[in-house]
C-alpha cells in the first residue's frame, strides 16, 4: 500500500535563492541568498506528498530529492523574470501554499549598460531604483493561498524583529512571516521567529532544517 504523505494531492509553490541585477554586459548586483533554506521547505514538502513548484534564481542551493514528477525547477535571473514566471505560474494554477522564501533586490540599476564600462574608470556613479514588492503581487493574483513571507534583518533585537515582521505580514496580507536575522546566521545560529497575523510568535526554529520543517507542519494544519 503507497503511503499517503499530509499534503497528498495539494500544489505547493516554493521561490528561493539570489536575485540579480545587470549593471553592464558583465558585471551585476545580487545578494547574499544561497537558497538553501527554500530548498529545505521544498524537500519537506516534497515529503508530505505535494506537488511542488520551485522556482530559484542562479546558483541558487536545489531541493537534495531523488528524480520525482512530483517536483518541477524554474530557474530565473532578474526580478521582472521571477515576476514574469510567477505571474505564469498562478494564473495558471492553484496553489494550496505559496513560501515566498526568495531574496529579491530591492533596488536595481536604472540604466544598466549593454557594453562593458572600461576598467580604466576612476568612478562610475549608479542611480539605484526601488523594485515591485512580488509578495504583493503573489497575494493579488491568489488570494486564497496559504502566503508564508520572509523577512531579514540585520542586528534587531527579538522583540524588534518580531514587530518588522508581523508589519511586513500585515502590509502584504501573509498568512505567516519568518522573521530572522543575518547576523544570527553569519554566526551559525540561525533562529526563525515564525509570525502569525495577530504578532504572535507561533514557533521559535533553531537552525535551517527545524524552520522548514516547522513551516511544513503549519501549512498541513492549514
Amino acid at each position: 500500500m503507497v503511503k499517503r504523505g499530509k499534503l497528498s494531492g495539494k500544489r505547493v509553490l516554493v521561490t528561493s535563492g539570489p536575485t540579480r541585477a545587470p549593471i553592464d554586459a558583465v558585471r551585476y548586483i545580487t545578494n547574499k541568498s544561497t537558497g538553501r533554506l527554500g530548498a529545505l521547505i521544498a524537500e519537506e514538502a516534497l515529503r508530505e506528498g505535494a506537488e511542488v513548484t520551485y522556482i530559484y534564481g542562479k546558483g541558487s542551493v536545489l531541493p537534495q530529492v531523488a528524480e520525482s514528477a512530483s517536483l518541477r525547477l524554474v530557474e530565473v535571473e532578474t526580478v521582472p523574470e521571477l515576476m514574469e514566471r510567477v505571474r505564469e505560474e498562478l494564473e495558471e494554477t492553484n496553489y494550496h501554499a505559496i513560501i515566498h522564501s526568495m531574496a529579491v533586490l530591492d533596488y536595481v540599476p536604472e540604466a544598466p549598460r549593454e557594453e562593458k564600462v572600461p576598467s580604466g574608470r576612476e568612478e562610475w556613479q549608479i542611480r539605484l531604483v526601488k523594485t515591485p514588492k512580488v509578495i504583493k503581487m503573489i497575494r493579488d493574483l491568489n488570494p486564497q493561498a496559504f502566503l508564508v513571507g520572509f523577512k531579514l534583518e540585520v542586528g534587531s533585537p527579538e522583540e524588534e524583529l518580531i514587530g518588522i515582521a508581523h508589519r511586513s505580514l500585515l502590509a502584504n496580507k501573509a498568512d505567516l512571516v519568518v522573521a530572522n536575522d543575518l547576523l544570527q546566521i553569519e554566526r551559525g545560529n540561525h533562529v526563525g521567529y515564525l509570525v502569525n497575523p495577530e504578532g504572535e510568535v507561533v514557533a521559535r526554529a533553531e537552525g535551517k532544517e527545524e524552520i522548514a520543517r516547522r513551516l511544513v507542519e503549519i501549512i498541513i494544519r492549514d
